[in-house]
């Protein structure tokens, strides 16, 4: 499949860089110095120019694309990017956005703007922060079949009961695949006799419910997050109190604007605005903000939201999210002390390269970005799978798959070795990023 990417910042990179082991990828950018970095770093064509413009268009060969992604940093861009292919072609359009407005009119009447597909960064990060809130110590949570399956990827702690069991000792849900251990930058399917140490992170598949078993096991003095205080009424902090509020939890939010603060108060009815600067020590621990299960620091200064998550931190709060606008400091954030680091931008790179693999998927999950992917797929009579007990079918797959759930007819089949896998029955699994391409050939 060709794709063309047009932007070669943060998130065109990443979504080229994704993409570019399975399909022809020709990126567009204004930038010299980009486009040459991504031919060096890349297996990808790259063309410096206006990704607006039809020349430029013309010259990337748009008329020959599959799929035409819109990228840049500007919303009128990508929307004319998609409106300009669309006149020369029949790719298929998939835009980014930040202005939520554009996204609710794209909604009304889909098409709109010659976009066929279009993303929101604030608003798939905030959907980022609710889907981990709920579960202590999840790092990431994606939905399967429907809801009726999830797959979440949980850190260890220090002195969890998890801590030393191997997989077969741990693994007591009936419900509940484990598919993988990731120790670093290794990931290790899990066996049996795999030992868990605190640290790793513990890939599960299951019914939600299990799922929520399992997120108890690993963390007993953990809980739920029932009491949630947001810092920064931005459009990220906004939506999250916004999603927070529709599934009923107690929701604080602090803005130290007067203005932003009133807006937010008579817009979010479910949510407790307060106005006044938390980098305030002395107003956290007059809010109680130590006793909240989390806090979620989603200010427009990645310091800022450093100095909150710690300050919560070290009053006693639970878990801490930050916002980090820079890439760079994710990894950072997550080495002194923050629970969970998100780059809103690597959020919507992993959107739009999870939905360009899922036109040959029924649906797909990025883990540690690079590493592996969680796959869901509709089988069919040709199917490897079809017809076949599990331990026969995984035999006939390269190392590194796990199937972690299968749904029939809309209910949950628990995946053991002998278990029966039909035509039309919608899989989840768990495959390595270095068996990706034939197991994907292959189901």
């Amino acid at each position: 499949m060709r794709v063309l990417v047009v932007g070669a910042g943060e998130v065109g990179s990443s979504i080229a860089a994704s993409l570019a082991d399975s399909h022809e990828v020709v990126v567009v950018d204004v930038d010299a110095d980009r486009t040459e970095e991504l031919t060096y770093e890349h297996d990808v064509l790259a063309v410096e120019g206006d990704g607006a413009s039809l020349d430029t268009l013309a010259e990337a060969s748009v008329d020959a694309a599959d799929i035409v992604i819109a990228s840049t940093d500007d919303d009128a861009t990508n929307l004319a990017i998609c409106g300009t292919a669309k006149t020369v072609s029949d790719a298929f359009t998939i835009a980014r956005v930040q202005n939520r407005a554009y996204l609710r009119t794209w909604r009304r009447a889909q098409g709109v703007f010659g976009v066929d597909f279009m993303v929101c960064t604030d608003l798939l990060a905030a959907q980022a922060i609710v889907r981990v809130v709920g579960l202590p110590t999840a790092r990431d949570v994606d939905p399967f079949a429907g809801g009726c399956v999830q797959m979440a990827e949980f850190e260890v702690p220090e002195g969890s009961p998890l801590d030393g069991q191997t997989v077969r000792e741990a693994d007591r849900f009936d419900e509940l695949t484990f598919a993988a251990v990731i120790r670093g930058d290794e990931v290790e399917i899990a066996r049996g006799d795999t030992v868990i140490r605190s640290g790793d992170g513990a890939v599960v598949i299951g019914r939600p419910e299990s799922v929520r078993e399992f997120a108890s096991a690993v963390a007993p003095a953990e809980r739920g997050a029932d009491d949630v205080v947001i810092v920064g009424g931005s459009s990220i902090g906004a939506l999250t109190a916004e999603l927070l509020g529709e599934r009923g939890f107690a929701t604080r939010l602090v803005e130290r604007r007067p203005e932003r603060a009133r807006e937010l108060a008579e817009a979010l009815p479910e949510t407790t605005v307060l106005e006044h600067d938390a980098t305030d020590a002395e107003f956290l621990a007059r809010e109680h903000v130590g006793e909240a299960d989390l806090v979620v620091a989603a200010l427009d200064s990645d310091e800022r939201n450093l100095l909150v998550s710690l300050l919560a931190k070290r009053l006693g709060a639970s878990r801490a999210v930050a916002v980090a606008d820079n890439p760079d400091y994710v990894e950072l954030f997550e080495a002194v002390g923050v629970d969970v680091a998100l780059n809103p931008r690597e959020v919507v790179a992993e959107e739009i390269t999870r939905f360009t693999r899922a036109r040959r998927m029924e649906n797909v999950a990025i883990i540690e970005p690079g590493s592996a992917e969680v796959l869901e797929v509709e089988v069919d009579a040709e199917s490897v799978l079809a017809g076949r007990r599990i331990r026969e079918a995984v035999a006939d797959l390269p190392d590194g798959v796990v199937v972690g759930a299968i749904t029939r007819d809309g209910a949950f089949v628990t995946p053991r070795g002998d278990t029966l896998i039909e035509a039309g029955d919608h899989v989840v699994a768990f495959v390595r990023e270095d068996a990706i391409e034939e197991t994907t050939a292959k189901l």
